[in-house]
């Protein structure tokens, strides 16, 4: 049977996060409203991941398999004829029987921003962590290498993860940008462990504000102790940004 592959673009910030939850509006909710308006009967989709609320997406991924599909353009022009302001289908495309959004992945590439002024700035408050005082972006960059390769990352995985195990591949992990302006925190990896990425973030602020040295990391990997790392980063600065297949 073919399955439809949809790329969405969505703010998560008025959002509980992608999945159907009871305590408020989900993305995976509207998404399947439409497709249930367009198709006159219910669809469910799978996700290549399930963001958090207030986190956001310029490249999610969600599949369901469809017996008779409609034209392409149904699913990108009439979709978003349906959907809210906040939510877009970017691109569609028919895949082979079997592709699965989530179990056919590869990989991901996530962007975590911050803004590094001296003052708050009201316009980006919903799209970045916004930090005070200068951070020292050259040594978050020695620490970052040293969570490069294939560890167990349980020392940054939530308490409740349900995930079988933590070890996971990071392919890259770029700190780029300079103290007191924008920087962005760009990882790509095999898979993610829930909070990953705003743990690490977390770990590195930490670094870049002198509370933690750049060579600690490894001894902090080998903890496998969530407590031992530094808090989670805030979501309205992380973006799912491609998923690779």
């Amino acid at each position: 049977m073919p399955v439809v592959k949809l790329v969405l673009e969505y703010d998560g910030t008025r959002y509980v996060g992608w999945q159907v939850q009871p305590n408020g509006p989900s993305i995976q909710a509207e998404v399947e409203r439409a497709l249930a308006t367009l198709h006159k009967a219910p669809r469910r989709v799978t996700a290549a991941g399930r963001t958090d609320a207030g986190v956001h997406a310029r490249g999610q991924v969600v599949s369901f398999p469809e017996e008779r599909p409609l034209p392409l353009a149904a699913y990108v022009k009439g979709m978003n004829a349906l959907l809210p302001e906040d939510v877009a289908v970017r691109a569609a495309s028919l895949e082979p029987d079997g592709f699965d959004a989530r179990r056919s992945a590869r990989g991901k590439r996530y962007r975590y921003v911050i803004e590094n002024a001296d003052t708050r700035a009201p316009l980006g408050r919903l799209q970045a962590w916004q930090l005070f005082g200068p951070l020292d972006v050259a040594a978050m960059r020695e620490a970052a290498v040293h969570l490069l390769g294939r560890h167990d990352f349980a020392a940054f995985q939530a308490a409740d993860c349900a995930c079988d195990h933590a070890v996971r591949e990071v392919r890259r992990l770029d700190v780029l940008g300079q103290a007191g302006g924008r920087i962005e925190l760009v990882f790509e990896a095999t898979a993610f462990v829930k909070h990953m990425v705003r743990n690490v973030v977390g770990t590195l602020v930490e670094v870049g504000r002198g509370k933690r040295a750049p060579g600690s990391l490894p001894a902090l990997l080998a903890t496998l102790d969530r407590k031992e790392a530094g808090p989670t980063a805030p979501p309205q600065g992380l973006c799912l940004e491609e998923v690779f297949y």
